[in-house]
């Protein structure tokens, strides 16, 4: 279970003490000036230091570090709960998908702005269209086999690296599903979404491996 966190030290104690039985915490430190570690230290996970700023390489070097055959992805930042990991995780599991979604269904005071739902509707459209799974999300909450997604080689250490993985996994004919998750108030404001030169970022990023991976 890789966490990618930058200064996720209010949002880290919930996380992980609702983490379920089966799933093996890694917090990747991508640069935290909060006491992040030393919280995520005390509640059980490990915890990897990855100096190279971006989400990508937090990604990376969780995957990196994970040993299960089964990996998840989630945000630190308790916007997705992690029980409801074993319904994401399930059918990889089972062998019934190769790359499974959390599609983010909207709860109380969930913090998603409109301008972030819309970009996110069109980019999923995108994505049904170059890889033919009926995807609505580009959910943060998913789950893969780890020695298959090491093989894709995924390149981007930026924002885009959520997006080149599913492009990448559709191009290999992967089984890609979606199940739906609760979305809830995070804690703090987003590093994505939160800021407008966190959004360009972002933007930018995508609109890149989009391009890279033109079909």
């Amino acid at each position: 279970m890789v966490l990618p966190c930058l200064n996720e030290e209010a949002a880290l104690p919930w996380v992980l003490g609702r983490m379920p039985p089966g799933f093996r915490p890694i917090v990747v430190d991508n640069g935290s000036t909060d006491e992040s570690a030393r919280v995520a230290t005390k509640f059980g996970a490990t915890v990897v230091a990855e100096p190279r700023p971006g989400f990508g390489a937090a990604c990376h070097a969780g995957l990196t570090a994970a040993t299960a055959d089964v990996v998840c992805f989630m945000d630190a930042d308790a916007s997705l709960d992690p029980g409801q990991l074993p319904r994401v995780a399930g059918p990889v599991r089972a062998g019934e998908a190769d790359l499974v979604l959390g599609r983010r269904v909207l709860g109380p005071g969930s913090s998603w702005p409109v301008h972030a739902r819309l970009g996110n509707a069109v980019l999923a459209r995108e994505l049904r269209r170059r890889t033919g799974a009926d995807l609505h999300d580009l959910g943060p909450m998913r789950a893969c086999g780890r020695a298959a997604l090491l093989a894709l080689e995924l390149a981007d250490r930026r924002f885009g690296y959520p997006l080149e993985m599913v492009l990448r996994a559709g191009a290999a004919g992967w089984r890609i599903a979606e199940v739906e998750v609760d979305y809830l108030a995070r804690t703090g404001r987003s590093k994505v979404t939160g800021t407008v030169r966190g959004t360009l970022r972002t933007i930018g990023d995508m609109r890149r491996v989009m391009a890279d991976r033109a079909v």
